[in-house]
């Protein structure tokens, strides 16, 4: 079944031609080694077809994850194959039109998250997500990002923060500390670690700042936000907008050298990861001068050393695994451990692990209002599941993951709540 096609939205005073243009001399400079390779090696098989949510959800071929690529492997065919030149004299492919990047712009920003699963089947083990990441940095370029990323981004661009003014983040911490009875540092002059938020932390969800500061309270250590660098979520690493990305990562990593802060500590936040933790060092051209970790890295390691204890819950549970701090990142056993800690009695999701279904809100498609059919169809994907698990309670580690659920679970009056690992450890802390 295929959706309605969507408006398609442009930035920007360019011409189509110099849009064409300039998305084509983007996507050529992506073109090093590992991405050619990549190029060269699809044989069609159709195996990631069944690997995304978005395919799966709807049916509609249009969505194999291969097919997201399509401007891009035509784009290497003529300007950068082995055989460009006579691709090109002889016209064997045509020449991308703006009418086509128009149609792209859905494929590559409303129908992926960049999750990686369909990397994960493809038995050529080419990284379809990375490429689709790669292909966004064209569509910047070109002023083709739907209109809503587009306007997080020029938020972002002003006031190095999608979601407020550096100036206006101890206003607004002072305000969480006195409703959650916490104190929340800020723009301490030294610090042995800079805690970092999401946006939605900082707006309807700042009981995730509570837990944190309560948990980090216990174990002694010395630790602050800061005004300088604050928001870990990097926008620019979701459209496609690389300075935007360098800029947001270096006011976190700069401002924690700056107060001498050995580690910084990344929100329930998976994109965050992606961002901060491994694409981090490409900006500093070595090795980070700090240590970067997702919180879930942080709980199950205050919990194994023992610097916290928690009660244990002992309810069932299910895990969804955000995509980018399991299968991209890695973190499937230390969720577990905490869980574990917790006292739950884990009933895995039917796709789990490095296999987890995404949430369908990752890569900007949560803040992609034009998305939300599609984001719809994927979450009754995930809702079938846990129901199916039987689990009494439904848990995550991921903040942009738990906001897409629960807007899913609003629009067909699903009661089952959708739980935060960090709070769940916050609520639960032993003396």
């Amino acid at each position: 079944m295929s959706l309605a096609r969507p408006a398609f939205d442009k930035q920007g005073p360019l011409t189509d031609e110099q849009r064409v243009d300039a998305a084509l001399h983007a996507f050529v400079g992506e073109f090093g080694v590992i991405a050619s390779l990549h190029m060269e090696s699809c044989v069609r098989c159709g195996l990631c077809a069944e690997a995304c949510p978005f395919h799966v959800a709807t049916g509609d071929a249009k969505y194999t994850p291969i097919r997201k690529l399509e401007p891009l492997r035509r784009a290497y065919q003529r300007e950068a194959g082995p055989f460009a030149p006579l691709v090109r004299a002889f016209g064997l492919v045509k020449k991308l039109s703006i009418a086509e990047l128009e149609q792209w712009q859905e494929l590559i920003y409303d129908s992926c998250t960049m999750c990686g699963r369909c990397t994960l089947i493809c038995p050529m083990g080419i990284d379809i997500a990375e490429l689709v990441k790669e292909a966004r940095h064209g569509m910047f370029k070109a002023g083709l990002v739907p209109e809503r990323l587009a306007l997080m981004d020029r938020a972002a661009q002003q006031w190095g923060s999608t979601a407020t003014p550096g100036e206006d983040l101890p206003d607004i911490l002072q305000e969480a500390a006195q409703q959650h009875g916490v104190a929340i540092p800020c723009d301490l002059a030294s610090a042995e670690m800079l805690v970092t938020a999401a946006p939605a932390e900082l707006g309807e969800h700042t009981k995730a700042l509570a837990a944190a500061a309560k948990i980090l309270d216990r174990t002694g250590i010395r630790w602050t936000m800061h005004s300088a660098g604050f928001d870990a979520s990097n926008v620019g690493f979701n459209n496609g907008d690389l300075a935007l990305q360098e800029r947001l990562t270096r006011s976190i990593i700069d401002t924690a050298v700056r107060i001498g802060a050995t580690t910084v500590l990344l929100p329930e936040c998976g994109h965050a990861y992606g961002a901060a933790r491994w694409e981090a060092a490409k900006w500093y051209g070595r090795e980070l001068p700090v240590r970067v970790i997702h919180m879930t890295e942080f709980l199950d390691e205050m919990l194994s050393q023992g610097r916290i204890r928690v009660k244990r819950i002992g309810d069932s549970a299910t895990f969804h695994d955000p995509c980018q701090i399991v299968r991209r990142g890695g973190l499937e056993a230390a969720a577990r451990r905490v869980l574990a800690a917790l006292g739950f009695e884990l009933i895995e999701l039917q796709d789990h692990g490095i296999a987890g279904t995404c949430c369908g809100g990752g890569g900007g498609v949560v803040s992609n209002q034009r998305a939300t059919p599609l984001r719809h169809k994927v979450f009754d994907i995930k809702r079938a599941q846990v129901e199916a698990s039987g689990a009494k309670r439904f848990v995550t580690s991921c903040g942009q993951c738990r906001i897409t659920l629960e807007m899913g679970a609003r629009q067909v009056h699903w009661t089952q709540p959708i739980e935060s690992l960090l709070e769940l450890v916050a609520d639960n802390l032993a003396d």
